[in-house]
Formats: C-alpha cells, structure tokens, sequence
C-alpha cells in the first residue's frame, strides 16, 4: 500500500503538470501532501516534513542556484557567452561548424540555461551556416545537442545541482562537475554525429536561411566584447576553486590552511567568487547592469528554487513515510553489480521527463523517489553518488519533444518543421540519453 501511494502520487504530478498545465511548484507539493495524508502521517507531521524538506533543501543549494544563475545572465548580456563561442570557433576552424557548434553549445550551457544559450547563439548558427554552406538544420542540432549535454549533467545548472542535494551529494559536487564533464563528451559527440548525419538532410525555407546577419556584422554588433580571459574567468574560477577544495578534504592534513582551501572549494563560496568575477565582464556600473541584470537573473531563478526545495518537500515526506525501513528490508541481490541499479533511475527519470517535458521536474521527483533506495544499497561516497546523478540525468534527456519548452525554441529559431524537429532533435536526444547511461554504467564498473 505504501509502494502505491508513493506512485499514485507521482501519477498526480505527472497529470497536474503534463494535464492540467499546473506548475511543477504546486504539482510537487500536492504530491508531498497527498503522500503525508493517504499513509497516514499526522496532519501536523506532514506539515512539518513539508516545511523542513523545503527549507533544508534550499539550506544547502540555495544560495548556489542563484550564483549560478546571475552568473549565466552576466555572461549572456555582456556578450561574454559570444566571446567564448569566437574563441571556439578560432581553434576549431570554421571548415568543421558542426563542430564547432556543439562545442560551443557544451561550455555555454554550463552556467546558462540551454534555452538562452540557444537563443543566443541562434544568429551565429545562421551566421555560420550561410558563410560555409550547410544545412541550418544541422548546426541547429549540433548547438541544441551540446547545450543539452552540460544542462542537464553539469553543475551549476540547477537540475544536476538538485539531484545532488536530494540524494545528500552536495558536498561532493566538485567530483559531479569532473564526471559531469567527462560524460557529457560522448553525449556531445552522438549529437554532433546526429547532426552531421540526419540534419543535413533537411531543408528549411529559404527566408529562414537567408534571414540573418553576415558572421562579420554579428561580431560588430555587439560593440566591444570582453576579452577572452574575462569572458571565461566567470565558468572556471568556481569549478577550479570547487576542486582544490575537493583535493584538500581528501589528501592534506586538518590544519589551517586546509580548512580555508575547503572554505573556498565550498560550492556557495566558489559561486560567489564566480559572480565578483563576472563583475569584471559589466559594461558599465551602473543601476541598469547592477539591479536589472541581477534582478532579471534573481527572476529566472526563482522557478527552479520553488521546483527544487517543493521537490526536497516531496522527497523528506517519503523519506519519513516508512518507505526507507520498507526497502532496508527488501533483497536486492539481483542488483548486486551496482551498475544495474543505475537503470532505476534512469528508467524513471525518462518516463517523467517523455510524460510531462520539464527535465528540471523530471530531475527532481526522480533523485526523491531514489534517495531512500541508496542507503540500502550501500551506495555512498563521492564517485558512486556522482554517478546515479549522471544516470538521473541521463533519463531527463529522453526525450525533448513537443511537450518541452526548448524544443520549441529549437523549432522557431531553426525554422523546421516539426515532423523534422522529431527526426532531428527529439532522436538526437534518446541517442544522447541511451549514450549517457551506457557511458555511466561502464565508468561505474571501472571506478567503483
């Protein structure tokens, strides 16, 4: 009985959000309720479990959340998101776009938002396109495949970030980050391969294609771009700060001088530092860069703070429903090889994501439906956590169709049709998804 409530519960976010068009936010927290009440938990015990899943959540990743995203604004409004992608397109060559694109799309979306930096980046892609001759389509699902990669594995992005706290893996996110990183290369490759493969078949209409500045006049545009070491300072700093910390805990002595590298290394302290650096990039200080930019940033944020401490809500009622001590029970021999188990998560996490198309939602309810499962598996420690995050994210990838917001900006700006967007885009990410897990499980039976 309580294995049911548990899934008729996701089954009622599932419908409010996919159905009714609710907001993930109340979706979740209905969730939580409807959970405390039909397993019989006092009333006041559910409230408490709400109130202290919520704000312990926030506790840990709050703060992070939002220098992430400040962070991404800055360097979407300065030009510095441009800058790195001419750096990229300097080293790479403009012979391979494709290439190009998804290496770009790979390093923007760490601190941005997939759909911004596609958004951004969309009249460099025609840019491009028009300049060496190939199909929009193609470097559509290039960039689209490589922001896709680093959004949905990577921290500071908020979904990894929340997957991290809900299972009791923030301290270790500088370990997600390095991995994150790794296994987010092949699922760029794939979708660079797919672009190259099935996106130069398709064809958009010819005022798509000729609407567009020259790669040269894009450039002017943006007046005096910062330069390339400010540009890239903002993303590196706090993940280079995130892994001496992460060094320090493991291999020094306690001393001192421990403690304050493990004080910079902490992720609120490392993003912080990554939000002074982005400082540098602000054109000008003034009321407009200063209080709109960071408002601007504090507004994206907010969505993703209520969806990831409704979900730390949802995931504290679970976890004090009895569920725990049910499954600590349970034989899980024939998940013994650990690498199996991955596919728990990955399994759930595609269902949601495929059903209601938010694959921060998808992130959120899967890592809570999880967390009580680790313990009794044994699995603990900075490596084993850090994979059944990737292997969460590797079900929220599966799959961006209709139902997902950054579909549709894929469609609109590329201008394809949506029976291509599927072949294209939608393909492109189970191949990414099935990529990533395949990746994942093999890295657990080497590392673990």
């Amino acid at each position: 009985m309580l294995i049911a409530m548990i899934l008729l519960s996701v089954i009622l976010i599932v419908v409010l959000t996919a159905v009714f068009k609710i907001h993930p936010f109340l979706s979740l927290l209905a969730g939580a309720f409807f959970v405390g009440i039909t397993t019989g938990m006092p009333l006041l015990t559910v409230v408490k479990h709400v109130n202290e899943g919520f704000g312990g959540l926030m506790q840990g990743i709050g703060l992070v959340i939002v220098a992430g995203t400040i962070i991404g604004i800055i360097l979407e409004k300065s030009g510095a998101a441009y800058r790195m992608a001419e750096v990229v397109l300097r080293l790479i060559g403009e012979k391979r776009p494709q290439l190009a694109m998804s290496i770009i799309g790979y390093i923007v979306s760490i601190p941005v938002f997939c759909d911004s930096g596609y958004i951004i980046l969309s009249s460099l892609k025609k840019a491009l396109a028009k300049r060496a001759k190939v199909a929009i389509a193609s470097m559509a699902v290039a960039l689209a495949t490589g922001l896709y990669a680093t959004h949905t594995l990577v921290p500071p992005t908020p979904g990894p970030i929340a997957v991290a706290g809900n299972i009791g893996a923030e301290s270790y996110l500088g370990t997600i980050i390095l991995i994150g990183l790794l296994v987010a290369i092949p699922a760029t490759i794939v979708g660079y391969l797919w672009a190259v493969k099935v996106g130069t078949k398709i064809s958009v209409p010819e005022d798509v294609e000729d609407n567009g500045l020259d790669y040269d006049e894009i450039v002017k545009s943006f007046g005096q771009m910062p330069s390339t070491f400010k540009a890239f300072l903002p993303i590196v700093l706090p993940i280079v700060l995130i892994g001496i910390g992460s060094v320090a805990k493991l291999t020094m002595p306690e001393s001192g001088f421990n403690n304050f590298l493990q004080f910079l290394g902490a992720p609120t302290v490392a993003l912080l530092f990554g939000v002074l650096a982005a400082f540098l990039l602000l054109p000008k200080l003034n009321e407009e860069t200063l209080t709109s930019w960071i408002g601007e940033a504090l507004k994206e944020a907010a969505p993703i703070l209520l969806i990831t401490g409704a979900g730390g809500a949802f995931g504290r009622v679970i976890s004090n429903s009895g569920v725990a001590e049910m499954i600590g029970e349970m034989n899980f021999d024939a998940l013994a090889g650990g690498s199996l188990f991955l596919l728990v998560p990955f399994v759930i996490a595609a269902a949601l994501k495929t059903a209601q198309g938010s694959t921060t939602a998808a992130l959120v309810i899967t890592s809570t439906l999880v967390a009580p499962l680790l313990p009794a598996m044994g699995i603990e420690g900075a490596i084993p956590l850090a994979l059944v995050v990737m292997a969460v994210g590797a079900g929220g990838m599966m799959v961006s169709h209709v139902n997902d917001s950054f579909f549709w900006v894929v469609t609109e700006f590329s201008g394809m049709k949506v029976t291509d967007a599927y072949k294209a885009q939608t393909m492109a990410t189970l191949l990414q998804g099935i990529t990533t897990i395949i990746v994942t499980m093999i890295l657990w039976m080497i590392l673990v």
